[in-house]
Parts: C-alpha cells; sequence; structure tokens
C-alpha cells in the first residue's frame, strides 16, 4: 500500500468519523423527514454529511453529494476531479435498524471512479480500493496500521449456484432476465441486502452479480465499482453494456449489473 496517497487516507478517516457518528444517533429514536423526491432523511444524514464535508473540503477538490447542494453541471462539467459522497446509503434500512447501510466516499477522474471508500458503522470495517490500489479490508482501529489491513484477492469461481444480490424491496427479477440467467449460469439465488453493503458480498465472493432495475444516484454505486473494477469485475448498463461513468448532466444511473470477475472468465 505505499501507492496510498494523502487524498486517500483522508477519505478512509472521513469515512469511520462519519460512521461513529452515525452510530450516535442509531443507538437514539431516528427523527425521519422525506424531501422533496419523496426520499427519507434524518438527523444522522445530515450529522455524517457535515463530518465528511468538513473533512474532504481540505484536499481543495470540489464535492458532490446526497446531502449536499450540488454545483450546476455548467460548472460541474469543468472538473477533472471530484468526491463523490453519500453520508448514509442505506437510509430506509437505517431507519428500520436492520444494520445493512454504510458510508460511501468515491474519488471520480475525468468521469471515472477511480478510488472507492466504503465503511459500515455496524461491522465496524472499511472496504476500500482503487485503480493501481488493490482491494483492502480493515478494521476501524487499525485506520493507520496498515501493516494489519487484509487484501482482498480476485475473486477466482463463482458460487453454485450463482449468488445474485438485490434489494430488500426487489420483489422478483425481470422474468426474461431471470430466463437470460439461467440460460447462461444456470440455477441462482438472491441475496437481499440493503445499500452499498452488496459490495463487500462481491469483493469477497459471496455473491456473484448485483442486478439493480430501480432509480440510483451516482453516490450510491460509484465507490462500489471503483472498488470491484480493481478486483477484475465490473458495472454496466443493461440497456447500452456501457461502463457507468459519472459526473454526468443528470445523476441518476442506469439500470446497471454488477458481475465479479469470475463471471467475465472466459
Amino acid at each position: 500500500m505505499n501507492q496510498l496517497k494523502e487524498i486517500h487516507q483522508t477519505a478512509i478517516h472521513a469515512s469511520i468519523e462519519a460512521a461513529e457518528v452515525l452510530m450516535e444517533f442509531y443507538r437514539t429514536d431516528v427523527d425521519v423527514n422525506i424531501k422533496k423526491d419523496g426520499s427519507p432523511v434524518t438527523q444522522a444524514d445530515l450529522a455524517s454529511s457535515k463530518v465528511i464535508f468538513d473533512i474532504l473540503s481540505k484536499t481543495n477538490i470540489p464535492i458532490l453529494g446526497e446531502e449536499h447542494k450540488n454545483k450546476e453541471f455548467s460548472e460541474r462539467s469543468k472538473w477533472k476531479q471530484n468526491w463523490c459522497v453519500d453520508p448514509l446509503d442505506g437510509t430506509k434500512m437505517y431507519i428500520q435498524k436492520n444494520d445493512e447501510f454504510v458510508v460511501s466516499i468515491a474519488l471520480i477522474e475525468n468521469n471515472k471512479t477511480i478510488f472507492g471508500v466504503l465503511a459500515s458503522p455496524v461491522r465496524e470495517k472499511v472496504l476500500i480500493g482503487g485503480q493501481n490500489l488493490g482491494v483492502y479490508l480493515l478494521d476501524f482501529k487499525d485506520e493507520n496500521s496498515i501493516e494489519n489491513w487484509r487484501k482482498i484477492e480476485t475473486v477466482k469461481t463463482k458460487n453454485n449456484p450463482l449468488v445474485v444480490a438485490c434489494s430488500r424491496s426487489f420483489s422478483q427479477l425481470n422474468v426474461d432476465y431471470a430466463k437470460i440467467i439461467e440460460k447462461e449460469y444456470g440455477d441462482f439465488e438472491y441475496l437481499k441486502m440493503g445499500s452499498a453493503l452488496k459490495f463487500f458480498e462481491l469483493a469477497e465472493g459471496n455473491a456473484d452479480m448485483y442486478i439493480r432495475f430501480g432509480p440510483t444516484m451516482e453516490w450510491d454505486i460509484a465507490a462500489g465499482q471503483a472498488i470491484l473494477e480493481e478486483l477484475g469485475g465490473e458495472v454496466r448498463s443493461v440497456k447500452t453494456g456501457e461502463t457507468l461513468t459519472y459526473n454526468k448532466e443528470n445523476l441518476y444511473n442506469p439500470p446497471f449489473i454488477a458481475k465479479t470477475n469470475a463471471l467475465l472468465k472466459k
């Protein structure tokens, strides 16, 4: 990890600090408000966002995030780099107190995600990875003890039966797409889980694929994509087959499918 730069360490630190703030609120009754788009937001979202933005602002890299007043595209389009932040990915899971939520921070460069941090407040684990950096899992307490970080190796074999990760609100795969999966890979089973926590399962080979047809935003997926791609996997649009890109004028992601390296091997 001698390639880890100060900006990477700053992002890791921000994710842990934010995760600890989230847990302080998690142990109490959560006040919920509804945003204009109909999605929930809590005091925890806002407190976590403030912690992250206070820390990341020291890097002088512009920030795009869910609980942030984002710049117009006319200005964003000139950015060469930006942070892409979700201070509480899985707010609904957080409100339900089912432990399936994360802090998500990604570094975007020329519209591509190049580094990702996913921190699980409940597990007290951080999953990090990016271009030419490798992928590592660390405990919160080992933030500054790199020698204790566990390197995650590329997934070599798929599960049997195949494991398809999806959201907890996901009732059933599109029937036609289910037939495509069965034809290509045989039997499969679902792993229903909230938030980008699913990327922990993909990285460690506990899931092979993650499909999302419903709406998501850039900050929901950017960190996970950077991590998965460093492991040889991919995240592509279901409609076009193209790799997901970032800092777009429209910040919504298309329906996508994420696959581990094991599914891409010929």
